[in-house]
């Protein structure tokens, strides 16, 4: 399969089989996030993983899991984040987010079916999972096997804009 492939075939998946994940298969997913690129190679991400019955009711009071057997809480360490000179940008949540990516399409690859969350609610997630200031919970990830049909991946013919309305050469 080709990476076009792959990222086509790959879908946010809202409902989960009560299946667990496979060590071996999680083991990979959170080695894509640790080779992902960040930006001057600081890897500010920080992951937890959340899998235990009490666990994932937490999750659930900062957004619902969908039922999925694991759920990646996807943080970034802006103590350990690059800065851009010229405005002081910092680049923890695109850090954290290529990280999520790298996951996610991981995932994917492997069988499995995910989906990105940014729509949660951070200081439960924060104040649940005791995480330090320092941190910011960035996204969520959902993995597991889904229940019901995958989508297509010719959906992104109908459901996508056109290169022609995102992409401009030269200028805008």
């Amino acid at each position: 399969m080709t990476f076009l492939e792959l990222a086509k075939k790959r879908y946010s998946a809202r409902s989960y089989l009560d299946k667990p994940v496979e060590p071996e298969k999680l083991k990979r997913i959170l080695e894509a996030g640790r080779v992902a690129p960040t930006a001057c190679n600081n890897q500010p991400q920080r992951i937890l993983v959340v899998q235990s019955p009490e666990g994932l009711a937490k999750i659930n009071k900062g957004y619902k899991s969908y039922g999925a057997p694991v759920v990646l809480v996807v943080c970034a360490d802006h103590r350990e984040s690059w800065r851009r000179s010229y405005d002081n940008k910092d680049s923890a949540d695109i850090d954290a987010t290529i990280v999520t990516d790298h996951m996610m399409l991981c995932a994917a690859d492997l069988g499995l079916d995910s989906v990105w969350i940014c729509a949660f609610n951070p200081p439960v997630i924060r104040e649940e999972f005791d995480i330090p200031s320092y941190l910011e919970p960035v996204n969520i990830l959902m993995v597991g096997y889904a229940s019901g049909e995958p989508r297509s991946p010719e959906r992104h013919d109908k459901w996508r804009k056109s290169l022609g309305d995102t992409v401009f050469f030269e200028k805008f």
